[in-house]
């Protein structure tokens, strides 16, 4: 790439099959100068069609520069690292292989980082299903509503300003000098514990709901559950280093999580703690069918009247469980 202000966007995969056409058409689109930007695929060993996908778009469009690199560690930050450290952009826009970006995402990314409102800038999620059908369809419902990520504003928000995290990322390469690269000791929460490096030395994040990507959400509940017990566990690991920046939406479901556990052996031989355990268990499936009414309305699908409170659920205990997991594995 020549001129200024280029942009280096960086994606980590690996089997992506499904999703990695719609990204790269995504990217292609974009309204910021093609010659300006590159591409660098960090990917870890596909064994599907991925690279055979990704070589053929490179063929078709040798107006875009895409170059592709292996990461054979297989993890999402050593991926990036890896990309980073390949690109030669002035500016590195980060993005995830489930995602597909609106045309403007890059052009306003730069403009606020040249305008200097954050040392991070990121924008809207638009939670896409992962699949047909209504399972899927609850699980993309419940990864945007605040009953499921708390105040994760990058999730639902239409107020632009400075936040504790956004997903992805645009940064000015010379960050990377300064404060280093993701931390390949996390398998998940590099991000977050990136951004806390970011603020710990006196930067910003800027959060803008006009800079807007779809991401599609996981197709099953099994899959959901393996997320977001990954995201608790590995999330512990970080805040050891980080403790400052533990958020209410984070402190929630290991709680609510232990509590139950605990009324549970507690219900064996006390009959308070059998009434507070349904109580509460009562509570929490009205409070989150309350929440599905709206979707199954919506969609005109009273199946959602299920899946939404079953997806929810599996967010906040597979979160929770994996979080307290982790202190059991790694200790205080």
């Amino acid at each position: 790439m020549t001129g200024p202000e280029t942009v280096s966007i960086v994606i980590p995969c690996y089997n992506e099959e499904q999703t990695i056409e719609l990204l790269l058409a995504a990217v292609n689109r974009q309204t910021y100068p093609r010659e300006q930007m590159e591409i660098i695929l960090a990917d870890g060993q596909s064994t599907d069609r991925t690279r055979e996908k990704i070589l053929q778009f490179q063929a078709e469009h040798p107006e875009l520069l895409v170059r592709l690199v292996d990461n054979p560690r297989r993890i999402i930050p050593a991926g990036v690292n890896l990309a980073i450290q390949a690109a030669s952009g002035d500016f590195i826009v980060r993005l995830d292989a489930h995602s597909v970006p609106e045309e403007s995402y890059i052009q306003r990314s730069v403009d606020h980082l040249k305008a200097g409102r954050g040392e991070n800038v990121g924008g809207l999620w638009l939670i896409q299903p992962g699949k047909p059908g209504w399972v899927a369809q609850s699980i993309a419902v419940a990864a945007a509503h605040p009953l499921g990520v708390g105040d994760a504003r990058y999730r639902y928000s239409t107020i632009a300003g400075e936040v504790d995290t956004v997903p992805f990322g645009a940064f000015n390469r010379n960050l990377f000098h300064r404060i280093g690269y993701y931390d390949e000791t996390l398998v998940a929460n590099e991000d977050y514990e990136f951004n806390a490096r970011i603020r710990a030395n006196g930067g910003k994040i800027f959060f803008d709901p006009a800079i807007r990507t779809q991401y599609f959400a996981r197709p099953t509940l099994n899959a959901l559950a393996k997320q977001y017990w990954r995201y608790g566990f590995w999330k512990w690991r970080m805040l050891r280093r980080f403790p400052g920046t533990l958020r209410w939406r984070q402190a929630i479901p290991p709680v609510f999580v232990l509590g139950s556990l605990l009324l549970l052996v507690l219900s064996i031989w006390f009959a308070t703690a059998r009434n507070m355990l349904a109580l509460g268990i009562g509570l929490y499936l009205a409070l989150l069918f309350a929440a599905s009414l709206p979707y199954a309305r919506r969609y005109q699908d009273s199946r959602l009247l299920l899946g939404i409170p079953l997806a929810i659920t599996t967010m906040h205990y597979s979160w929770g469980g994996g979080f307290l997991w982790s202190i059991f594995h790694f200790g205080g």
